[in-house]
């Protein structure tokens, strides 16, 4: 049962995809992770998978910092929207093992799934199941979690609203509701953080 649960999402229909809406990804949608001041004066937006190598580096090697300096002196909302990338079925428990831990912990299991993503691929039940007793997340409410229909379904919904808005990579990051066309680098981003008046 878990590990039908867990292709559930390689049948996602991957709807034609239109162009971004910037009110959709300045405005904090159902099911969006947060961090930052609701009141920030810049939003960025980053669409994102657990499987996605360039959103693990990113998350490593630039997030601490970028955190340091925008999200925590109170410049930036953060908004964090999942993306499920191959292989779905691992990015996907990835994702619900995240919610499962809680808002408070969602972060910090997001981080674990990125520093250890090479390790998760490896051994991806024995990998999730030890990031997940690690925040709180026991051997029941592991096997609750990944065979949660409901959130497979929410998932799913997130990740059609993500194709409906244009997005066609990860990680795609919004600021302002302006997609970021140079790259994610520190520099990049501080200079549309503060084209945006952050």
């Amino acid at each position: 049962m878990l590990r039908r649960a867990l292709l559930a999402l390689i049948a996602v229909a991957w709807l034609p995809m239109a162009a971004a809406s910037a009110a959709q990804d300045r405005d904090v949608q159902p099911g969006d992770m947060t961090l930052g001041r609701a009141e920030a004066p810049v939003t960025v937006v980053e669409y994102a998978s657990v499987t996605c190598g360039h959103c693990a580096a990113w998350h490593n090697d630039v997030w601490p910092e970028f955190k340091r300096q925008f999200v925590d002196t109170g410049r930036v909302r953060f908004v964090f929207r999942e993306l499920p990338t191959p292989p779905v079925p691992v990015a996907t428990a990835g994702f619900l093992l995240a919610r499962c831990a809680g808002p408070d912990r969602y972060f910090d299991v997001v981080g674990d799934l990125m520093r250890e993503q090479r390790a998760v691929f490896d051994a991806p039940l024995d990998r999730l199941r030890a990031i997940g007793a690690r925040h709180g997340v026991d051997e029941q409410a592991f096997q609750a979690c990944l065979s949660d229909h409901a959130a497979l379904m929410a998932l799913e919904a997130r990740t059609n609203a993500a194709l409906d808005r244009g997005v066609r990579g990860t990680p795609t990051f919004f600021v302002n509701g302006r997609q970021l066309q140079t790259g994610n680098s520190l520099a990049e981003l501080d200079a549309a953080v503060r084209q945006a008046g952050g």
